[in-house]
């Protein structure tokens, strides 16, 4: 069965946690959303400007790499965006108890050791350590207004 992508949407923040081994554990929700368009195949890669994880419904991500390497990489620009991006995407497979391995590299890069929080993104789930993203959250509210209210404004007329 083919659902369209459009009918995907994550929101939300979860906090959940992470096991010695390494496995993330995802909440139900999350999960039957993903095996609408991917079964249990998901991408795991880093985000380029923040340090936490980016995780992709399979057939998204597909959609996204696709994109990706169409980009004309004579620049250093997009070579860099497709250095990162598709260079450190992981395929991983949820198992049978809702949990996805994360390999020690992306761990390492997001600093996701025991508690993780997944932030809901529209066709994508961020993936953050809890004591980072509490930080990062806090900062954007209280030192970053300027750019909130510039954000605001851009957004203004869908009445947020």
């Amino acid at each position: 069965m083919r659902f369209r992508l459009s009918t995907l949407m994550f929101r939300g923040t979860n906090p959940t946690s992470v096991d010695a081994k390494g496995r993330l554990g995802l909440p139900v929700r999350l999960r039957e959303q993903i095996q609408k368009v991917s079964g249990t195949d998901v991408v795991v890669t880093i985000d380029v400007e923040d340090r936490c994880l980016l995780l992709y419904p399979q057939s998204t991500w597909d959609a996204l790499q696709e994109k990706l390497q169409a980009l004309a990489n004579i620049g250093s620009g997009a070579r860099l965006i497709q250095r990162l991006l598709i260079g450190h995407a992981t395929d991983v497979q949820i198992d049978g108890n809702g949990r996805i391995l994360l390999p020690s590299l992306l761990r390492e890069f997001a600093n996701v050791e025991k508690n993780a929080i997944l932030v809901g993104q529209g066709n994508k789930v961020e993936i953050w350590s809890e004591p980072t993203w509490r930080a990062q959250r806090d900062l954007w509210l209280t030192t970053q207004k300027d750019e909130l209210a510039r954000a605001n404004e851009a957004v203004r007329d869908i009445s947020v």
